[in-house]
């Protein structure tokens, strides 16, 4: 017992989480269970190019992942929950799936993740005494 005493203060100073729910996201989604998700959607969900061919007619046959960069949660979630043609099942969670919803979401619109600044407010406002309040 007295040898953990030394990790006390790193306990101490840690923001909680072991890991955020970006870096948790970009885990499932480069390796979900088996197959990554990046392998037909891309390394940014933009999609990509999976297998291409010619098929007996002569004609190129290009099979592609389709951009699940800009789909809602609820899209991504009814498409996971379902069984697909293509896409394997992955029996993820809601909070896995939105994990990854979440690490799409930030990775390609970065800008709506910015904390805004709040500006100091300019006014004078005068102490109690000086207001002349009564009952206070």
């Amino acid at each position: 017992m007295r040898k953990i005493w030394f990790l006390l203060p790193l306990y101490c100073l840690g923001e909680g989480d072991f890991i955020s729910d970006y870096e948790y996201g970009q885990m499932l989604y480069h390796n979900p269970r088996g197959i990554s998700c990046a392998s037909c959607h891309g390394s940014d969900g933009r999609g990509k190019d999976i297998v291409e061919y010619t098929n007996k007619d002569e004609k190129r046959v290009v099979i592609r992942g389709i951009d699940i960069s800009r789909k809602s949660f609820d899209e991504i979630q009814k498409t996971v929950a379902r069984n697909h043609p293509i896409m394997p099942k992955y029996y993820l969670t809601d909070e896995e799936i939105f994990a990854i919803y979440y690490y799409l979401q930030r990775k390609n619109f970065p800008d709506r993740f910015k904390k805004k600044k709040i500006e100091p407010i300019e006014e004078y406002i005068p102490p109690l005494e000086e207001m002349n309040v009564t009952g206070v």
